[in-house]
């Protein structure tokens, strides 16, 4: 790991052996071992706030070719990157019209950007007028990253302002957990993620909101390699949801949103 900032996290996390690169087909393997029938790949766009440099800048054709090799199993997300403005714009609609990504993905913390900040929103528009959604990671970042950009009131104006745009709040948005819980629950285009936070330490309101009233606006991720497939699965199992409860959370929700 030659990335110090993401490096220091995956130190402190204990992260080291699930960090070690795997193929496609291997990845493809977990997934069955799992009964994960269907996974999300973003082209992700990330930036160190510490040094001005790009950490992360797949090409969404890299992605493509790796979707390619399990068709019907792997989906693409395009990575926005604000630096690329219309040429941005222009790839985002070639990535869902001709290579069939599902969404968009946005790392904003290393860009130093608010969620609503003015250049993302040709993005969300594009988004909106492509009839796809749009994942952000929302909450705390733990990289070296001022957590302040990814507070969940800030999707408040987003939702006010493109009403028909699909929202994804990644990362639960801890640890303010209830300030998202009140966004999602306001907008019905609004759902909560829970990539890279591991079911057994999910915070009650937000099994209290999956199981309740939010029953249908939170889907569950792993963030691969933050999160093993069969340890979440596991982990889900030992919250004993309803069946019903339990097939919005891994399936229905997600199915949904991403027109799968």
């Amino acid at each position: 790991m030659e990335i110090e900032e993401l490096a220091t996290v995956v130190k402190w996390w204990h992260m080291e052996d699930r960090w070690k690169t795997k193929t496609v087909e291997e990845f493809g393997a977990m997934m069955d071992e799992s009964g994960v029938k269907k996974a999300l790949v973003p082209a992700v766009q990330m930036k160190s706030y510490m040094n001005q440099t790009m950490i992360n800048e797949y090409d969404f054709r890299q992605v493509a070719s790796m979707i390619n090799k399990l068709p019907g199993k792997l989906y693409g997300l395009y990575g926005i990157n604000p630096y690329h403005r219309m040429k941005g714009l222009k790839e985002l609609e070639i990535a869902v019209k001709q290579f069939g990504f599902v969404g968009a993905h946005l790392h904003t913390y290393g860009f130093g950007l608010p969620l609503n900040h003015r250049d993302y929103y040709p993005y969300y528009a594009k988004c909106e007028e492509l009839g796809v959604p749009v994942v952000m990671q929302v909450g705390h970042s733990a990289e070296s990253m001022p957590n302040e950009c990814g507070r969940p009131i800030l999707v408040d104006d987003i939702s006010l302002y493109f009403r028909g745009l699909k929202i994804v709040c990644s990362h639960t948005g801890w640890p303010w957990v209830e300030e998202l819980v009140a966004i999602a629950w306001k907008h019905p285009n609004v759902y909560i993620g829970t990539a890279a936070h591991a079911p057994r330490y999910w915070d009650p309101a937000l099994i209290a909101f999956l199981t309740t009233r939010g029953k249908g606006k939170v889907l569950w991720g792993s963030d691969y390699p933050v999160l093993l497939l069969k340890e979440c699965m596991d982990q889900i199992d030992a919250i004993k949801l309803k069946e019903d409860t339990k097939s919005l959370l891994l399936y229905d929700v997600a199915a949904k949103v991403f027109n799968l």
